[in-house]
């Protein structure tokens, strides 16, 4: 295992001499703070702005809603596929290299997109965007580690997690505007500024932190094979959202994904440098971080994909409305990193984790009771409740994932975090979806038949598709009245919206259950030694980080 220098994470926090003090703004940690947060807001914003302007685009650009769903699918897939290896790449080349072709390359696809006048081409490049996305998000991570000391990340997590929430609540809401007063090209065309800020900072205020050992050989198979698995993996599931249940094809790719799962988990093991080695699960804490991120993810994308529905198509809320209803959500999640950070500096990582899945676990069962009669306050109460346990899990659980793993592997750490949001994320929509479809095709054509409602034949599916979503069937298809259609679509997905949110709150559970093994303590303290302390016996510099791997290293 290589050696960290000059001023280091692990310079600090393992006992090893002070460091100069540093000049001028190359390397600052806070600065380097403010231009990694501002990278994640161009990534955070893009990630919700986009949406909004999908209608404008696939009206602009004559496509298809399949072809428009490309536009968002076609980045997922890329971002999934690469976090790993963009994390590895800036461990081998360093992270403030692999930042700024990122943050170039970010900006100049979204001046390409914003200027393209065909869907083919759109795709395309958003592909290409997802890939200097990927980029970007590990390379974050892995320089905070080496700008900050492990037992310092707390609040520049939890800064780094504030911005994120409310980049991706302002999504809608500046989307909006832009599409409104200008076109949809504008929503791209922003990513200029603020990639221009991005890269003038990084050039500026970033500072690598290398190994001595010269790094080994890239593990190309382990990359290749890891992101086809990944993509499959997320594209099967895609489609269960998209249709609600799975099917032959969605069977066929996530078969495809296990087997290579499997093969990538066997090569791991014998590949001289493998892309994730398979030392970094030795630390109990890291496993714990990246289950408890996988929970919270399933949680933070899946009940919403639902509850849009529900604010919308049930309480006939407007965009606008649903947005006010939710900003609780946004607001506890800014205001509460903070907090959470300090009370992580106090306890350690591991009860404000358990806390905040037990607090989320509560939330989801209260937002499952919602019903058609339930007002402003109710619902607000209950996205204020989630918020309260999203805070603490997300910069918990990044510190655990971040802080347990050795510096020199903090790109592949980073990489974990992303890529554990990622498939959380594409696992919670696609349970939430595939629980209330299945419910609305398994329950609607009974709760027809009792009110005596005939539905034409081969309409069957229209109508669930319909209900799925919280709208009535169309009357033109069944014969009955538009009140009557309206009390059983909205009571049928009312049912499966409770299973759903259910479903999520088990999750939760679950993560608050894995949560329990993280011990008791600071993360990332089991290295530091107060720094006017001298060491009595030398001993390598690195093995420190071995153990935070989990142990030492043969």
């Amino acid at each position: 295992m290589s050696r960290a220098t000059g001023h280091t994470a692990a310079a600090e926090g393992q006992g090893g001499p002070p460091s100069p003090p540093r000049r001028g703004v190359r390397g600052h940690p806070w600065l380097t703070l403010l231009t990694l947060s501002v990278g994640a807001m161009m990534v955070s914003l893009d990630g919700t702005i986009v949406t909004v302007a999908q209608p404008a685009m696939q009206a602009d650009l004559d496509a298809s809603l399949t072809g428009i769903q490309w536009v968002t699918n076609g980045y997922l897939l890329a971002v999934a596929a690469l976090l790993i290896a963009a994390g590895r790449l800036g461990d081998r080349y360093g992270h403030r290299t692999v930042f700024l072709i990122g943050a170039a390359g970010f900006t100049a696809t979204s001046v390409a997109i914003g200027a393209s006048g065909s869907l083919g081409w759109v795709v395309a490049l958003r592909v290409l965007q997802g890939v200097f996305g990927a980029l970007m998000q590990p390379a974050t991570l892995g320089l905070l580690r080496t700008a900050f000391p492990a037992d310092r990340l707390n609040m520049p997590i939890a800064v780094r997690s504030a911005v994120i929430a409310a980049s991706t609540a302002a999504g809608p809401v500046v989307g909006g505007l832009l599409v409104e007063h200008a076109s949809w090209s504008w929503v791209f065309f922003l990513n200029v500024p603020l990639g221009a800020v991005a890269l003038a900072l990084g050039v500026t205020v970033l500072r690598d932190v290398r190994g001595e050992r010269p790094p080994g050989r890239l593990d190309l198979t382990g990359m290749a094979v890891l992101g086809a698995a990944l993509c499959l993996f997320v594209g099967g599931l895609a489609t269960v959202a998209d249709r609600g249940r799975p099917d032959a094809r969605t069977l066929a790719l996530l078969a495809a994904a296990l087997l290579l799962g499997a093969f990538f988990a066997w090569w791991e093991r014998r590949a001289a440098d493998p892309l994730v080695p398979p030392r970094i699960f030795r630390s109990v804490r890291f496993t714990v971080g990246v289950l408890a991120m996988l929970a919270m993810s399933f949680v933070m994308f899946g009940a919403p994909f639902v509850l849009i529905f529900y604010l919308q198509n049930v309480l006939g809320l407007t965009p606008a409305e649903s947005g006010v209803r939710v900003l609780g959500l946004t607001l506890l999640m800014i205001v509460g990193a903070p907090f959470a950070a300090m009370w992580i500096s106090r306890s350690g990582p591991r009860a404000p984790v358990v806390a905040g899945l037990l607090v989320t676990a509560t939330a989801m069962c209260a937002l499952s009771r919602l019903d058609a009669q339930s007002g402003t306050l109710e619902t607000t109460l209950c996205f204020f409740l989630l918020g309260l346990g999203f805070s603490p899990v997300m910069v918990g659980a990044t510190k655990l994932v971040i802080s347990s793993a050795p510096v020199e592997l903090s790109g592949v750490a980073g990489g974990m975090q992303q890529t554990a949001m990622q498939v959380g994320g594409s696992l919670g929509t696609a349970t939430a979806g595939a629980l209330v479809a299945a419910h609305a095709a398994s329950a609607l054509p009974g709760r027809l038949a009792a009110e005596g409602v005939e539905i034409a034949p081969g309409a069957l599916d229209a109508a669930v598709r319909a209900v799925a979503v919280g709208l009535a069937p169309d009357p033109g298809t069944v014969d009955a009245a538009r009140s009557t259609l309206t009390d059983i679509a909205r009571t049928v997905f009312l049912e499966g919206m409770q299973h759903a949110l259910l479903a999520t709150a088990a999750v939760a559970a679950l993560g608050a259950v894995a949560g329990l093994f993280a011990g008791p303590g600071r993360a990332g303290a089991e290295h530091a030694e107060p720094e006017h302390a001298e060491p009595e016996h030398a001993e390598p510099e690195h093995a420190d980080a071995e153990r935070a791997g989990g142990g030492r290293t043969k």
